[in-house]
């Protein structure tokens, strides 16, 4: 399991209705530590008690309260194992302590999760190059942004280079840079406020007519992120 910013309630209920039950969970994996990702984390972690993967700057974040679950510790670009499947940690752009992304690797596949990041530097590409499943963020449409209710200092930075990723540079990035061997293309974290799915699908779809790609694309709504790959 990718973070935990859903309530166990919320989490497990979503779970059950993929027919999925949390005691197979075998681990968690924190991006960063922005409430959006990690509010669910202190009872989910308490309620499985399985292992939970935080960089080591990450770690000291976490709130956990009285009860606190196994806890391993890593830098950022390092691998570890998790029974048949292989995940690959790397740095992004984002205004957190150590954000990472993942990647990872099971039965001949590759799962990527890009989120939370404010441009995709050289390095986050290449971790994402040969991804058979990408969940890429496309956070907010610019035009929206600039108008909407937030305030001046955090429009700059949510369109900072350590803030998130727009419609635009999503598209761009499909359209110049994105792997054809894509075959499940995921777009997240949409801003509640600042976007709409369907133009987040709109300028994804472009993109890919563009490149003559057709993978199966799904807009994942909703900000707060808990995210769960089966293989």
């Amino acid at each position: 399991m990718i973070d935990a910013g859903l309530s166990r309630r919320e989490t497990f209920a979503r779970l059950a209705a993929i027919g999925e039950d949390p005691a197979q969970i075998d681990a968690i994996f924190i991006t960063h530590e922005h409430s959006d990702h990690i509010a669910g984390l202190p009872v989910m972690g308490k309620t499985l008690m399985r292992p939970v993967f935080l960089s080591h700057k990450t770690a000291p974040m976490i709130p956990w309260g009285e009860k606190v679950p196994p806890v391993e510790v890593f830098q950022a670009g390092t691998t570890v194992v998790i029974g048949d499947i292989e995940v690959s940690s790397f740095t992004i752009p984002h205004d957190a302590v150590d954000a990472v992304g993942f990647s990872f690797r099971s039965q001949g596949l590759k799962a990527s999760v890009a989120t939370d990041l404010g441009y995709i530097p050289d390095s986050v590409k290449y971790h994402l190059r040969d991804s058979d499943i990408l969940l890429l963020e496309s956070n907010h449409d610019i035009e929206m942004l600039k108008v909407g209710p937030y305030p001046w200092q955090v429009k700059q930075r949510v369109m900072g280079r350590n803030g998130h990723l727009s419609n635009d540079a999503a598209a761009n990035f499909i359209r110049e840079e994105m792997s054809s061997r894509v075959s499940t293309l995921l777009l997240g974290h949409l801003s509640d406020h600042n976007n709409y799915p369907a133009l987040v699908e709109l300028s994804a779809s472009q993109a890919l007519e563009e490149r003559g790609l057709r993978p199966k694309l799904a807009i994942v709504e909703g900000r707060c992120t808990s995210e769960v790959f089966v293989y």
